[in-house]
């Protein structure tokens, strides 16, 4: 049977009076890549920060490898198997590449990732470990905040938005990376407004719009047509099994 690393059910999530996220219910199994996609707004950043513990759920249940995570703070998720690679990358700019790097593996999980075997992912950081992160392309701060991502070597890794502003050329080189983390074992929920970049490296997506699930299904079997519909809210699309 296969084991499930994270199940969501009729989660509500808000900022104060502002309700972003309406009953959504999501799953991904373990070795699963899942994209979330939809418009600027939709709902998808925050239902992944709710996941890292950045944004605490107003109703529903988020049960991690089977254990609820009601009440985890973010540290604690960290250190459990959860790992966040923000929108906007986030880097330290005063500190070195492979400072960076060796902050993501302040949790001392135990797992395949460390320096060596991140840069073997992201060749776009070889020979870049001593040079201050300022200096670097936008594709070269990705791949460094997903690498310093993988040296929590988590269980469970969010990706969010890791293709914005990224050129075509750069964010393939960035995706590159996917079959070999989940070689390694590591889970992957990818957050994306690029809906073909989304279906070409996961198993399943799930659309949101206007802070709900819209449609879901296995992206080797996605209706375009259908997503459009579901993305843009142009028809009442149901999920579909």
């Amino acid at each position: 049977m296969t084991e499930r690393v994270l199940e969501i059910a009729g989660a509500d999530i808000r900022y104060g009076d502002f309700q972003a996220v309406f009953g959504v219910d999501l799953h991904i199994d373990v070795g699963e890549t899942v994209a979330v996609i939809g418009a600027n707004g939709a709902g998808k950043s925050t239902l992944l920060n709710s996941i890292a513990g950045l944004v605490p759920m107003h109703a529903g249940t988020m049960l991690f490898h089977g254990r609820t995570l009601a009440g985890v703070p973010a540290y604690d998720r960290v250190t459990s198997g959860i790992a966040l690679v923000p929108e906007g990358r986030h880097i330290f700019a005063s500190l070195t590449v492979e400072e960076n790097l060796r902050i993501g593996a302040h949790t001392r999980r135990p797992g395949p990732w460390n320096i060596e075997r991140v840069v073997a992912a992201f060749p776009l950081l070889d020979k870049l470990l001593a040079r201050q992160p300022a200096g670097l392309s936008g594709g070269e701060r990705q791949a460094l905040a997903i690498a310093r991502g993988l040296m929590a070597n988590p269980d469970l890794l969010l990706l969010d938005e890791a293709s914005l502003g990224l050129a075509p050329i750069v964010v393939r080189q960035v995706y590159d990376a996917i079959p070999e983390i989940r070689a390694e074992g590591t889970t992957v929920l990818v957050v994306e407004q690029d809906v073909n970049q989304a279906l070409a490296i996961s198993d399943r997506f799930y659309c949101m719009l206007e802070g709900a699930i819209s449609l879901t299904g296995d992206t080797a079997t996605a209706d375009r047509a259908a997503i459009t519909d579901a993305y843009f809210g142009l028809t009442s699309a149901g999920d579909s099994p």
